[in-house]
């Protein structure tokens, strides 16, 4: 996904990102579907007594 974002600075230093609506939304469904996969992940690792997967792991299983 190709992010169009715009800083706002604030004294010199930057204080805000805007980003185009469209492009907000699939951030946050993205977050959503990583939070949902993580939930789901640690519900079955739980059910077999195994460890969490790391981050890198998951991103790597959903080709990020």
């Amino acid at each position: 996904m190709k992010l169009h974002p715009q800083l706002i600075e604030k004294e010199g230093r930057n204080e805000f990102v805007v980003l185009p609506f469209d492009e907000y939304q699939a951030l946050t469904e993205l977050v959503e579907d990583y939070e949902d996969l993580m939930d789901l992940r640690s519900a079955k690792n739980a059910e077999q007594g195994k460890k969490p997967i790391s981050l890198q792991q998951v991103i790597s299983d959903l080709d990020l």
